[in-house]
């Protein structure tokens, strides 16, 4: 999914998802048949990109004058008990203050998007989302797209970040960095290239980290099911470092043998948070029915146990265990919603939505993930080449849909409020 404002970018990212979806079932399906795997185990994976398209342009007003207010250390943004409620959203077009009334609570996290290295417009454009945040939210969740290249990102780009960031921080708005989200698929420029990311994402980091002690860094693959993706846009060159380190298992191929997320870890000193793109897009590829989600598929999912319509992806890595427990490291779902096809037959909206946040909600859900510390829900209505038409990701734009998806937020979940700092507004 992407929520870029730009029509000329808009419409290559089309061209490149339709040209995807064009060529995907028979190269796909040779490769994974010869591994013993459904091609529908594949587009899981895909199923997970979480910046929606169409993001309405930030408005060409002044950006809001952000008043020094204390700074909180970034490294204590995760809460020590409950989980960070967000909502990945435009907010130009619907406020958080909207999202507060229509849930009763203000989200805790706000998710905005820039292409990076960005220009002036952009940093005006971070700066009034900052101000948003601050009336109306808690935490800035930026994530930072490095649709040029990855050497785009040089140490003195990164330090212009950090001298922005620490303003943000300053005006009393934490800031958490998604770096280059969904490293491990091949939909976006910066797809497949471990050895470049992980320096990348160092730079940005480092300077992060030194000038910018308001914030925090966050890694965030999407999930993998279907992994490799042999043969797409991004994919890797064979034959390259970069094939070399992908290639885990070193047999010469890549594969769902090989380890998906491991290659693009930056290293604990570089990342403060770990999170993982996870949706509902139906149960079977081709996406675009309207099916209700299979039971425990959320937990399965992140736990790399998933064996169910979709395909068996038990080969993935334990996500949870491996990045939140073993790294130590608090768990973000930066993005999470169920597929809702209005063109479609098949299973109703509240249904498919119901099932799918009564897993994300569930108290077994808090049980066994003690280390999650953010869920940030999808806010989107917009078409999707995969699908071909629109789908509706929303909770709140059917007032049933969001008078049952409010009751359902869970006591463990924490809430924004505004900073209660500085003076000024947007």
């Amino acid at each position: 999914m992407s929520d870029d404002p730009s029509t000329e970018r808009e419409s290559t990212r089309s061209r490149r998802f339709f040209s995807r979806a064009r060529d995907w079932a028979l190269p796909v399906a040779v490769v994974l048949v010869a591994a013993g795997i459904g091609a529908a185990g594949i587009s899981s994976g895909l199923a997970n990109r979480d910046r929606p398209a169409g993001e309405t342009p930030a408005t060409t007003a002044a950006p809001a004058d952000l008043s020094s207010c204390p700074v909180t250390d970034g490294k204590t943004l995760a809460p020590a008990s409950g989980v960070l409620f967000g909502i990945n959203s435009d907010l130009d077009t619907k406020p958080l203050s909207t999202y507060a009334a229509e849930l009763g609570h203000k989200p805790a996290v706000a998710v905005s998007y820039l292409d990076f290295p960005y220009g002036d417009q952009d940093r005006d454009r971070l700066k009034d989302t900052a101000a948003k945040v601050r009336a109306d939210g808690r935490i800035l969740l930026l994530t930072l797209e490095p649709n040029r290249d990855l050497g785009s990102v040089t140490p003195e780009v990164a330090a212009t970040l950090a001298q922005d960031l620490s303003g943000i921080n300053a005006g009393g708005v934490p800031a958490i960095v998604r770096f280059g989200h969904e490293m491990n698929g091949f939909w976006f420029p910066w797809a497949q290239q471990p050895l470049e990311y992980k320096a990348a994402f160092t730079r940005v980091a480092d300077a992060v980290h030194a000038g910018a002690p308001g914030s925090a860094m966050m890694w965030a693959p999407s999930y993998a099911g279907g992994y490799a993706y042999p043969g797409r846009q991004y994919g890797v060159e064979a034959g390259s470092a970069d094939f070399a380190a992908l290639d885990t298992n070193s047999d010469g191929a890549l594969n769902t043998a090989d380890d998906p997320y491991a290659p693009y870890y930056p290293g604990d000193d570089a990342v403060d948070w770990v999170g993982l793109s996870l949706f509902h897009w139906g149960s079977t590829y081709p996406w675009g029915d309207n099916e209700v989600p299979e039971a425990g598929k959320f937990a399965e999912q992140l736990t790399g146990n998933y064996n169910g319509a979709n395909g068996d992806e038990r080969s993935l890595p334990d996500f949870y265990a491996e990045y939140a427990v073993n790294h130590n490291k608090p768990l973000a779902i930066p993005g999470t919603a169920a597929l809702y096809n209005p063109g479609a037959g098949g299973a109703a909206e509240a249904g498919i939505k119901q099932a799918w946040w009564q897993q994300v909600f569930s108290p077994k859900t808090r049980e066994q993930f003690p280390q999650l510390k953010m869920l940030n829900w999808f806010e989107w209505d917009k078409d999707e080449a995969e699908v071909g038409g629109r789908i509706d990701w929303t909770v709140t734009s059917t007032p049933a849909i969001r008078d049952s998806f409010a009751a359902a937020l869970p006591g463990w979940l924490e809430y924004g409020g505004g900073t209660g700092c500085g003076t000024g507004g947007s």
